[in-house]
């Protein structure tokens, strides 16, 4: 079918719809006014990565076709675990960790979303939630009497998220296989609350999206529906947002926008157009030009997806700055001003540094093993000259002037000494 609404058609045109509950009605609700859709996230970092942005970017078009965003925070299902996609239990946070990850959290979704002035809540104006706040005062014998019969572990075992750990025989405690009944129970709260017709999520999540869509029809015969994305890997089938220095963080605390901007450039030719529709607001008309160039043009594309990308998550201003600084480093070699910087302490080199530690301090390798792995590869360089021993020690004389580090041809730092 061809969807009416707006939210629906950005969505299929865009390539952001895997599967729904049911479209055609979902399509008929979406037109007929106001509808608010939810997505959890749990709070495991002080920041969300590129992991998630397939989801912050379907709250950001849902609020821009005249839906309703809520961010549901997993302050709650955070002290459980989802073990979906996971090979093995979660390391449980302590509250205070929880609550300072939702912090950090938060504001990514202030460059994302509108959520008003907070005086009071627009049709339109996003929110956020806490699911703690209901999940912390569940009776647990309440709970089963009333909701316990509505799940059956036939069919809970069927979940490709409970599968792959037995079939793995590794451990799934009843802690995390509780995870799925609070995620249904989740939607019914925000139902019941807000009003909310709509859960959307990765198709990983589509069994426990089911769930609370049938929680729902049976406990309140409330009509709610379910939608998901596709799972996205690069072309080359590696896992979007892992890089040699770690994962590509939202929060400019995390990642430098300069970096983050140096991801998006380095997309894979064949990706520019699908990351383009999926993470930029870019009319398709102009996208499918972008797409079709090849070569050097073609790099101009990505320049552009970066730009774009970066702008929506740090802003316009440190886009720009990171192309400016991009250009510096890369086309007329400089040292850009929006380089990641490493400030170096008197006391980090009073004894001597090593190549490999500074490589590893100013994240462009993961660990030692992959910095002396890098120059063993004759990928490390210093001021544009190759370096050829990893135990190469560096002592505060020769941070007498800044120093240009380098990992490969496109991953730089600059490194002061304060």
């Amino acid at each position: 079918m061809t969807p009416k609404s707006a939210f629906l058609n950005v969505l299929v045109e865009r390539g952001f719809l895997a599967d729904c509950t049911d479209l055609e009605t979902l399509d008929a609700r979406l037109n007929a006014g106001v509808v608010p859709a939810y997505i959890g996230f749990d709070c495991t970092a002080d920041s969300l990565h590129i992991g998630s942005l397939i989801q912050i970017m379907l709250l950001r078009w849902l609020q821009k076709t005249g839906g309703k965003p809520v961010v549901l925070m997993g302050g709650g299902t955070t002290r459980i675990g989802d073990p979906t996609g996971k090979d093995e239990a979660r390391k449980l946070l302590t509250d205070e960790s929880i609550a300072a990850n939702m912090a950090g959290i938060r504001k990514v979704f202030a460059t994302y979303l509108n959520f008003g002035d907070g005086s009071s809540d627009g049709p339109t104006d996003a929110v956020m939630r806490n699911n703690f706040d209901w999940l912390s005062t569940l009776n647990y014998i309440d709970f089963l009497r009333d909701y316990g019969p509505h799940f059956t572990i036939n069919r809970m075992l069927t979940f490709d998220s409970v599968k792959l750990r037995l079939d793995r025989e590794q451990p799934l405690t009843f802690l995390e296989f509780n995870y799925m009944l609070l995620q249904a129970f989740d939607f019914l709260e925000l139902a019941r609350r807000e009003d909310v017709a709509l859960q959307m999520g990765g198709s990983d999540q589509w069994g426990n999206i089911v769930n609370g869509v049938e929680l729902n029809r049976r406990v309140d015969a409330r009509q709610v529906f379910g939608l998901t994305t596709p799972l996205l890997t690069k072309a080359d089938g590696s896992k979007m947002g892992k890089t040699a220095g770690g994962a590509v963080w939202l929060n400019a605390e995390r990642l430098a926008p300069y970096a983050f901007w140096q991801y998006w450039r380095n997309t894979l030719d064949a990706d520019v157009g699908r990351f383009l529709r999926l993470f930029t607001e870019m009319p398709l008309d102009e996208v499918a030009r972008l797409e079709a160039l090849e070569g050097a043009e073609l790099n101009e594309a990505k320049k552009i997806l970066a730009t774009e990308v970066t702008a929506l998550a740090h802003g316009r201003a440190a886009a720009q700055a990171a192309a400016v600084s991009a250009a510096e480093v890369f086309e007329k070699g400089g040292l850009g001003a929006d380089m990641p910087r490493l400030a170096l302490s008197p006391g980090d080199v009073a004894g001597g540094i090593s190549i490999a530690q500074l490589l590893v301090k100013a994240g462009l390798a993961a660990s030692g093993k992959e910095a002396k792995r890098l120059v063993a590869e004759g990928g490390a360089r210093l001021d544009d000259a190759a370096i050829t021993d990893a135990g190469l020690m560096l002592g505060p004389e020769d941070f007498a002037a800044d120093r240009k580090l380098s990992a490969g041809k496109k991953r730089h730092a600059l490194v002061t000494l304060g």
